[in-house]
């Protein structure tokens, strides 16, 4: 695979947009030119996460991450630089050039990835033709529009069919030209049996990621013994934890009112979309994810939760209440099964819209257990406003803990309220957390202030525990942060300040620095020199110690360096040659005071006043550079 060429890179580069990239993850605000935010790279409630929209850097002062707005999207989007330039160019309208060269095995690493993402296109398009265009798929398309889904939304997420014959994909991709050994990595087939498909006779649904690039499948079985749902195994291109179902298409909708519908299974999502509830996404098989819940936070600030009422789908609403909480989520649970609620929602649309919906029916959706059976059941209108019945998690929580156990008595109470604890630790609000508290209390007819103690008591508990595994296991040691002096403040303003850089090194050479991290920069810079390179994208990579690349960064995204940059550099460079040649001058006064001393030692004599001539004439030499410099005559 060609490389990308650096006049492209810096194209794309000077094009793009900081703010207006970032802000496709985090919400920003201008505060005085200074665009902040909260972090998407940890949970915090006050913004910390900066962007310098001249630099095109991003810092955040909570967790200590930064870098460019490449490193930026190569981090969230799980991007090599390739792939990351490829899509900025794309974003911001730059024709690429490549060429030929390079390191062979990223190249094919990023080759590999392309052809994957590609294989998988390929293959969504099949098994949607097979659907809706041939017989064998027929019963398949019945099963789907049976189920109240409508072909639009067949077309919308490309659902489609794999053949009951185990081998025929491999046929059908052999015959495309695809190799044995490129298939035998791409996770559609088995590892013991690399001709049988993983999938056969299953209603397919492609998996996207945020950038809609097919990366995985999911398969309903209709015939036969097997599990109900198979998921793409995890692999180079696909890790199930770091998307969502549906995510792709919920995005826009997630944006634009800062809340998501999180649903259990593909089919309900499928649903939702229908009825116009279009920021609904679901988990990939498993259990709702801290990194899925960390991709939401991006985007927006509340999840409501559709679970279905058996045990199984209560035990995955409270993990999912915690994971949300967790990660800085409001978590509301939706109960659609409510039929006061639902025929509440179903008056206003016959009052106000005319709908006619009729309530009498609404009464069956206590026995309807997810949103694909309130669509095929009452329609896409009753759907959209079933979901609207919500209740707060903490109040789900209560009511869940009084079902579980009995409050009637002590030991009921307690266990109950040991229930909610885990909840009221994911707070991080001691005002929240208390006004938690008195509710759960108030609601277990129990002390306030014994609720407060076991609670207490549980937390010292777990906290001292926690303590003691990490004293017994250690702890690692952080990088230590730099801290500001003369040359490393004079080496941040030339890196941050693109042109500067050849006529700062024709005026203070590299031997004149003695920080090491300064001297690390400084290198960094003369590599980039000689390769005709600008820009931090290309400087950072090439500075060796983090902690100096980190302090670029987190000195870059604020405005002390950019302000008369000539100016900085000039003053900053009399500055590092004053002191240096002060130090000198310091060290040839004492020396010229030890030959002084020696001067009664015969043997010395003639030597020592050689020396001092010598030493003499440098210290003159010295203070003319002095009077220079402290003329403005360097």
């Amino acid at each position: 695979m060609p490389f990308i060429t650096q006049s492209s890179i810096q194209e794309v580069i000077d094009k793009m947009d900081a703010v207006a990239v970032m802000g496709d993850y985090v919400r920003l605000e201008n505060r005085s030119g200074r665009f902040m935010g909260l972090c998407p790279f940890h949970n915090e409630k006050t913004p910390s996460f900066s962007v310098n929209p001249d630099l095109k850097l991003y810092h955040c002062f909570g967790c200590g991450k930064g870098g460019t707005v490449l490193n930026f999207i190569m981090e969230m989007d799980k991007l090599t630089f390739p792939e990351a330039v490829e899509s900025l160019a794309k974003r911001f309208g730059v024709t690429l050039q490549y060429e030929a060269g390079g390191n062979a095995e990223t190249d094919k690493n990023a080759a590999k990835t392309e052809a994957l993402f590609d294989l998988y296109s390929r293959v969504a398009g099949s098994f949607h033709y097979l659907l809706v265009k041939t017989p064998q798929g027929k019963p398949a398309l019945t099963y789907v529009l049976s189920r109240g889904i409508s072909y639009e939304m067949v077309e919308k997420f490309k659902l489609g069919y794999a053949p009951a014959d185990r081998e025929w994909l491999f046929r059908f991709l052999s015959k495309k030209g695809y190799s044995e050994e490129f298939l035998a990595d791409s996770a559609l087939f088995s590892r013991k049996y690399p001709l049988t498909s993983f999938f056969a006779d299953r209603l397919i649904f492609p998996i996207n990621d945020r950038q809609g690039r097919t990366a995985a499948f999911g398969g309903r079985l209709l015939s036969g013994d097997g599990p109900k749902y198979l998921n793409t195994p995890e692999f180079a291109i696909y890790k199930k934890g770091q998307t969502l179902f549906a995510v792709d298409a919920a995005l826009p909708e997630i944006k634009k009112t800062k809340e998501a519908y999180l649903a259990e299974g593909y089919m309900d999502v499928i649903a939702l979309h229908q009825a116009g509830v279009t920021n609904s996404v679901a988990p990939l098989g498993t259990a709702f994810t801290g990194e899925q819940a960390h991709l939401l936070r991006r985007f927006a600030e509340r999840v409501n939760l559709i679970f279905d009422s058996d045990d199984a789908g209560q035990t995955a609403a409270v993990k999912a209440i915690l994971t949300c909480r967790r990660n800085g989520l409001v978590a509301y649970i939706v109960m659609p099964g409510n039929p006061a609620q639902a025929a509440a929602q179903a008056g206003r649309i016959h009052d106000d819209e005319g709908a006619g919906v009729f309530k009498d029916a609404l009464k069956k959706v206590i026995n309807v257990k997810d949103p694909a059976d309130i669509l095929k059941e009452f329609g896409k209108e009753v759907l959209k406003n079933c979901v609207k019945s919500v209740i707060l998690d903490m109040d789900y929580l209560i009511a869940r803990s009084k079902e579980l156990y009995n409050t009637n008595v002590p030991e009921g109470k307690f266990k109950a309220a040991a229930f909610v604890f885990p909840y009221l630790e994911t707070l991080d609000s001691d005002v929240v957390r208390d006004d938690a508290l008195g509710r759960l209390a108030g609601a277990l007819r129990a002390d306030r202030e014994a609720v407060r103690n076991d609670y207490n008591n549980r937390r010292t508990s777990a906290l001292m525990s926690h303590s003691a595994m990490g004293n017994s296991q250690g702890q690692r040691p952080s990088n230590v942060p730099l801290r500001m002096n003369e040359e490393l403040f004079l080496l941040a303003v030339v890196a941050v300040n693109d042109g500067l850089y050849s006529q700062f090194r024709a005026r203070l050479s590299m031997e004149e620095i003695e920080d090491p991290a300064a001297k690390d920069i400084f290198i960094a810079l003369e590599e980039c020199f000689v390769h005709d390179e600008t820009g931090l994208d290309a400087i950072l990579p090439r500075i060796s110690l983090e902690n100096a690349r980190k302090f670029i960064v987190e000195r870059g995204v604020t405005t002390e360096f950019s302000s008369n940059p000539e100016q900085l550099i000039s003053d900053g460079i009399k500055r590092i040659k004053q002191k240096r040649i002060e130090r000198r001058s310091t060290k040839i006064v004492t020396e010229l005071r030890l030959i002084e001393s020696n001067q009664n030692k015969d043997e010395n004599t003639y030597r020592s006043a050689a020396l001092d001539d010598e030493l003499l004439l440098e210290k003159m030499h010295i203070d003319a550079e002095l009077r220079k410099l402290k003329e403005n005559k360097e």
